[in-house]
């Protein structure tokens, strides 16, 4: 097989995965007419569509899949055995690439990779921000960043972070207004600010827990967002009660810009773990992450 055909394959996994030819053209590097093009002739010459194209989305065919699942493991497995080559160098280099929430890389992750990254220079790391849970796998990612309760059964997970739990906060102002909750299920005569699942295409339903009792309450505001530090902000401008990780607004409230209601019924739970295949623990690049990471 010819090099451009070599490349003319991965470059149509990569549009496979993203599912858009905007963001696929970023992360390789090239601009999105040439690498629409490249595509366009591997269909011709393999003389079959191999991606649906709308103007909103793009998605592979019947025969794209095909190709694309035969395609995923295959470059996985070259990708591996490219970096235990690297093994041989004086230190660990290559790329990696986690998909996180911001909360853990604002939170955690940054602060602690921040420190250990500038004495391994070949070693390059992509963050991609998202709050959907991502299959590592066909995302073309190395590994992932999720709370314990959300790991894959079939990674392995290490622990990253202490347990922490989400508090409901609202300005003192709003408080005054409209009174404070007693119970969650006096959310629903509130004003909130939502957050979208964007794997589940819903609102989050709220959950708490109070002496072995949990509830699920679905609220309601003018806004919604799908990043918590956005929620955080709204509630400092008074927009209602916000769902968000205690850890976020620790300053607010001992500001007292921000206060907690229903304290009680907000319970910890499991932090932070980052999850990848059992191939890539061998790895010497991804062990620098993943030691780094390490809740200790």
């Amino acid at each position: 097989m010819a090099r451009e055909q070599f490349n003319d394959l991965l470059w149509f996994l990569v549009v496979a995965e993203e599912r858009s030819f905007t963001r696929a053209a970023a992360r390789i590097g090239i601009s999105q007419s040439t690498l629409s093009h490249t595509i366009k002739r591997l269909e011709t010459r393999m003389g079959v569509l191999l991606l649906n194209r709308t103007t909103r989305n793009v998605a592979p065919t019947e025969a794209g899949e095909r190709l694309r699942q035969s395609l995923s493991p295959r470059i996985a497995e070259i990708e591996a055995e490219m970096a235990a080559i690297m093994e041989y160098r004086d230190k660990p280099a290559g790329r990696i690439r986690i998909t996180l929430s911001d909360h853990a890389l604002r939170t955690l992750v940054w602060p602690k990779l921040g420190r250990v990254l500038q004495d391994y220079p070949d070693l390059h790391v992509e963050f991609s921000v998202d709050s959907a849970f991502r299959n590592i796998v066909d995302g073309g990612f190395d590994a992932g960043i999720r709370l314990g309760e959300s790991v894959e059964q079939d990674m392995v997970a290490v622990r990253i972070g202490p347990d922490w739990r989400l508090v409901a906060v609202a300005a003192p102002d709003y408080l005054a207004k409209r009174g404070i909750p007693e119970h969650p299920k006096d959310l629903v005569n509130h004003t909130c600010i939502n957050i979208r699942q964007v794997a589940a295409g819903g609102l989050y339903a709220w959950e708490f827990e109070k002496d072995s009792q949990e509830l699920r309450v679905r609220v309601d505001g003018q806004l919604t967002f799908n990043g918590s530090y956005e929620m955080v902000e709204a509630a400092l401008l008074g927009y209602g009660i916000a769902y968000v990780p205690e850890d976020m607004v620790t300053d607010q409230i001992r500001a007292g810009t921000l206060q907690v209601v229903l304290d009680d019924w907000s319970q910890p739970f499991s932090g932070y773990y980052i999850y990848f295949p059992s191939r890539r623990q061998s790895l010497p690049a991804f062990r620098v992450v993943v030691d780094a990471l390490r809740h200790r």
